[in-house]
């Protein structure tokens, strides 16, 4: 039988230094794969994310700090990659209203930066690009019931949750930038045999995620218990959405690189599904459960284009890559906020003593 040798070289994270990039780093370096980590370090937490990965990986990491709109740090980072993952965007709908010009800078040209790097690079490493559910807009024609928590009246709605056949309908110019890069790649496979595959993601959370009010709503709840301080619901906490652990999440990126060949030019919605659901509200009663009390709670106006209910149908990247969620709402939602409650106010990382509980390694 004729050996097939693995690609070599470096898998490039765009964004690598964000939370999701940073546990993606994490799983393939510890399996013996270097990274190089792009990322213009702008993100609150960044900086502490990448030193943990110098401290933990050594000589496996390399970072490239530049913006993914320098088109020349881009195609120079490409060149030797094996394969891509373009996580840097601008990804808070609230940074969108204040200023869509770099909104659109970041996540349309930056994209389509990366694309054409991938296209005139002669090794054409395949690309997983993480859009978002925001590209449904704010699903107002679902109709919902209004007790405890939103729930589509649709039973079938409510059983397998938002495919992949429901329209587009951008909300918001975050929702417009991200849905824009969401097309480009998807042509990009379709016109130029990019190998490129598009995650429309759901709520993602778990370790190394510094979350704010405007985006990593989990995390940004479990700071906010741990620190006793006070929290602002926009809305009236009983919207729905269902959340995947980071560690599922990295799976789903390496079954969609390994499966490139049979799924290349396709959208997925990406998320927990409905086994993986909570709203707002829940996750507080959890939280308080978890640190023995709640923060304190104010409601604000809702935000442009938020979804009351939203959870993802996954099972067309299932069915084509044998891929589930393994990390249950609770037991993640618990490793979370032990993350957080034993992280060092200085560094942002757990303390040595409960660094592995937190690693994705």
């Amino acid at each position: 039988m004729r050996r097939v040798d693995k690609p070599r070289g470096p898998v490039l994270i765009t964004g690598g230094a964000g939370f999701i990039g940073t546990n993606l780093a994490s799983r393939l370096a510890a399996d013996g794969v270097p990274v190089i980590i792009f990322d213009n370090l702008s993100r609150p937490g960044v900086e502490q994310n990448l030193q943990w990965l110098y401290d933990t990986y050594g000589d496996s990491i390399e970072a490239e700090i530049a913006d993914v709109r320098n088109g020349a740090a881009v195609r120079r980072a490409v060149r030797h990659a094996r394969q891509v993952f373009h996580f840097a965007a601008q990804v808070a709908v609230t940074h969108s209203l204040t200023d869509p010009v770099k909104d659109f800078e970041t996540n349309v040209r930056g994209t389509l930066n990366v694309l054409e790097a991938i296209r005139q690079s002669p090794r054409r490493p395949p690309l997983v690009f993480t859009s978002t559910n925001k590209v449904y807009g704010a699903l107002s024609d679902v109709a919902l019931s209004c007790g405890a928590r939103y729930e589509p009246l649709d039973p079938v709605l409510r059983r397998v949750g938002i495919g992949e056949n429901r329209a587009l309908d951008f909300h918001s110019p975050y929702g417009c930038s991200k849905g824009a890069a969401d097309q480009y790649v998807l042509d990009f496979a379709r016109t130029f045999r990019t190998p490129a595959v598009v995650f429309r993601m759901s709520c993602i959370y778990g370790p190394h995620q510094h979350g704010n009010a405007d985006q990593g709503w989990v995390a940004h709840f479990v700071t906010r218990t741990v620190d006793e301080e006070p929290l602002v619901l926009y809305g009236d906490g009983r919207q729905v959405r269902d959340v995947l652990f980071a560690d599922d999440l990295v799976e789903a990126f390496l079954a969609a690189q390994r499966d490139m060949d049979r799924i290349s030019g396709q959208a997925f919605n990406i998320g927990g599904g409905p086994d993986h659901t909570i709203s707002l509200l829940e996750l507080l009663d959890v939280l308080g459960r978890l640190h023995g009390s709640r923060p304190a709670v104010t409601f604000d106006a809702w935000r442009v284009g938020d979804q009351k209910y939203y959870v993802s149908d996954i099972r067309r990247f299932c069915s084509a890559t044998g891929w589930a969620p393994r990390v249950q709402v609770l037991e993640g939602i618990r490793r979370l906020f032990e993350w957080i409650a034993h992280r060092d106010v200085e560094t942002g990382q757990p303390f040595e003593r409960t660094a592995s509980a937190g690693s994705t390694s």
